[in-house]
């Protein structure tokens, strides 16, 4: 007889399937799919998000000023070291240095833009750039990096060899107005 009271107390305590046990269940059901359709809608949303244009750039300093060139044009960023002078050369263009098994000359910013500085000691770092066939250094007292420029920031530069401003007074240098090292000696001719 134990046995059957054991029995008859343990179906006591099994909870019984309700009548109104099945409206939870999908009321659950909604609920996840709720859930899952706010998700699915939050990735879709995020696909069609608008990306804005950005201009990448290499800023550095010169002059007390604030300078990028585009990215596509340098090749690579050296120490100010080993510079040789070149007698007769116009006063923008410090000297050449021997970089990757070529000659490249290293122009001052400080003279084409009409900047204060002092000497080489102020030049800590030469930006090579190539544009065209053309290849020639950027002497810079430091290279601040990388910058990745929305281009929703940038306004008309003033007039020069500039191509954009940005808010925070970084100004891209439109390296094919600058000239390269030809350009002094093209204005005197």
């Amino acid at each position: 007889m134990a046995s059957d009271e054991v029995k008859v107390n343990s179906d006591a305590q099994q909870p019984a399937l309700r009548p109104d046990s099945a409206p939870e269940r999908s009321e659950s059901a909604d609920k996840r799919r709720e859930v899952l359709g706010a998700r699915a809608r939050a990735l879709a949303e995020s696909r069609h998000e608008v990306h804005h244009e950005v201009l990448s750039v290499l800023a550095f300093q010169v002059g007390g000023e604030r300078y990028a060139v585009r990215i596509e044009h340098v090749d690579h960023v050296l120490e100010a070291r080993g510079i040789c002078s070149l007698p007769g050369a116009p006063p923008h263009v410090l000297g050449a240095l021997a970089s990757r098994s070529r000659v490249v000359p290293v122009l001052d910013l400080r003279q084409l833009l009409g900047l204060e500085g002092g000497g080489m000691s102020d030049l800590g770092k030469i930006v090579v750039v190539e544009v065209g066939e053309e290849c020639f250094g950027l002497a810079a007292e430091t290279v601040e990096g990388r910058k990745e420029l929305p281009k929703t920031e940038l306004s008309q530069p003033p007039p020069g060899p500039f191509l954009y401003l940005t808010p925070d007074r970084l100004t891209v240098l439109e390296l094919e107005q600058l000239g390269g090292p030809a350009a002094g000696r093209q204005a005197r001719e």
